[in-house]
């Protein structure tokens, strides 16, 4: 069965919860471009060392690769790692 992209949007994407948490994202990804950690395209994430996309405190930002960032579960049970 093919991904419903719609059904997700309307689901998760779209929750204003869900909205804030990645405009506190992006807000992340640009402190730590003007800040020269990070550069637009390098592959790389921001990742938020206390789990909280919305903390951007600069104590609390630094860059993984991708995969290194995505590779633990994120619930409230699992410690990160």
């Amino acid at each position: 069965m093919p991904r419903n992209y719609r059904k997700e949007y309307d689901n998760y994407h779209k929750s204003s919860t869900q909205k804030k948490r990645r405009a506190s994202r992006n807000t992340a990804r640009a402190k730590m471009v003007k800040a020269g950690k990070a550069k637009k395209g390098d592959g790389k994430d921001v990742d938020h060392k206390n789990g909280n996309p919305r903390d951007n405190s600069r104590k609390n930002l630094k860059m993984k690769t991708k995969a290194r960032n995505r590779s633990f579960p994120r619930n409230s049970k699992a410690k990160k790692r």
